[in-house]
């Protein structure tokens, strides 16, 4: 099989939660271990850093990885789900994995996939295990999929942890309190494994504290040793002042992911970083601040309060529940416009109301959808948001959407894309020719 047909038999075979959503996840690690046992467990070849969290996780682990590239380690970098390309889901040193190790492995699997029958994520974990243990990588940053307990990924022994933070997502599975939702993030918290929350709000302390002390795991709050002090904020970077609340010394550091959440996931990277020097790890503040820099050109992250143009501004983020949805809006509060034009889309395992609550009325609305049986209908989106007050229309298509927002917008305007990660990742940067394009 060609690549493009290796892919559309892994999608068409395998059960798929981006694509039909809870009916793909299966709620036990045993295909994900029995596909490993096959391929001689290969998880257990490499080291590794586990990253879980409902916000946060994948610019926490694009940019630990980024570090650890700097500081000249052969690094591994698994996340989901994809923008473009599925081989995004697994890198090293940033480099995608080769379509020809995809077109092999699948082959080497088919008999084993008949006999397991796992989902795609099962086996797309698989894959990265066996590439990164076949590539001799000298670590490997893991990021879960969904939850932390029972994802695919949590049969490494990583040698540290991190939980970014907590809040209201994939409830129909994680469940409907902080604390149940906590508690399947806690579930990669391992024996004798230092791990890091990078926030802690009080319905979820007593969670990880529980967890932690009957693993025996040194917990960490990163915010307890670091505080942001001041930032500043521009289009394409954001420059954050970290004090160390030990020493009272003051860094700067420079980013080239904006978005002001940022400086709630710095916390952890940083706190992770110090971790890895207490194990031996050679990393210098100069690899740190340099990574940091420049993570999109190191590990291929995209997505995240991304300018991809100018006049009008246009800007492209993930945000897709209502924490994601708050932080935005704090940052639009900080980024001058004259009138806003947003285009979004959802998908329908969401809180879509509390989502669609949040959202300003100010705004022109450009309702659309994704193209996957997940993506809520964008003339019921439109209908809901009519509901909040939103005013727009709908549209059958992402790019569609975006062409006429940018009709309708002015060179002082901003047309904002949002509401899930599969609405950015249909953004043809083609259309907009200008040196800032980012998905590529």
């Amino acid at each position: 099989m060609t690549y493009q047909q290796t892919l559309e038999y892994l999608y068409n075979r395998l059960p798929m939660f981006t694509r039909i959503g809870q009916a793909a996840y299966k709620a036990d690690l045993g295909n994900t271990i029995a596909l490993c046992d096959f391929l001689r467990q290969p998880q257990h070849q490499f080291k590794s850093i586990h990253i879980a969290g409902t916000n946060g996780k994948g610019s926490v682990s694009h940019s630990l990885a980024a570090i650890l590239q700097q500081a000249g380690y052969k690094t591994g970098l698994y996340t989901s789900p994809h923008l473009k390309d599925f081989r995004e889901r697994i890198r090293i040193n940033g480099a995608m994995i080769p379509e020809s190790f995809v077109i092999d492995f699948t082959a080497e699997m088919m008999a084993e996939m008949d006999r397991v029958q796992p989902s795609f994520f099962e086996l797309t974990v698989a894959m990265a295990f066996a590439w990164f243990a076949r590539q001799k990588v000298d670590i490997a940053v893991i990021e879960t999929g969904l939850g932390g307990r029972l994802d695919s990924t949590n049969i490494i022994s990583p040698l540290l942890s991190i939980i970014t933070n907590i809040g209201y997502d994939h409830m129909h599975i994680l469940g409907d309190t902080l604390e149940l939702i906590a508690g399947e993030k806690a579930g990669i918290i391992k024996p004798d494994t230092p791990v890091i929350i990078g926030e802690v709000i009080p319905e979820t302390q007593p969670v990880f504290e529980n967890r932690a002390k009957a693993q025996q795991a040194p917990l960490v709050y990163a915010a307890e040793h670091r505080q942001v002090t001041d930032f500043n904020y521009r289009i394409s970077t954001l420059d954050v002042d970290i004090t160390d609340r030990r020493t009272g010394k003051t860094a700067q550091y420079s980013l080239d992911l904006p978005g002001l959440y940022q400086t709630k996931n710095i916390l952890p990277i940083l706190a992770a970083a110090e971790q890895l020097q207490t194990m031996g790890f050679t990393i210098t503040d100069e690899h740190i601040k340099s990574a940091l820099q420049q993570v999109k050109r190191l590990t291929g992250l995209h997505g995240r309060w991304e300018c991809i143009r100018r006049e009008p501004l246009v800007i492209l983020d993930v945000a897709h529940n209502e924490d994601g949805i708050r932080q935005l809006l704090q940052q639009l509060a900080l980024t001058p416009y004259r009138h806003l034009h947003i285009v979004m889309g959802m998908v329908k395992d969401k809180a879509v109301e509390k989502v669609l609550a949040l959202l300003p009325v100010h705004a022109t609305y450009y309702f659309t959808q994704a193209n996957l049986p997940r993506a809520l209908d964008a003339g019921l989106l439109a209908a809901k948001g009519a509901g909040f007050g939103l005013n727009g229309n709908s549209y059958p298509n992402v790019n569609y959407a975006i062409e006429c927002a940018l009709a309708a917008a002015g060179k002082a305007d901003m047309v904002l894309v949002c509401g899930s990660i599969f609405v950015v990742g249909e953004v043809n940067d083609t259309a907009f020719g200008q040196e800032e394009r980012g998905l590529k």
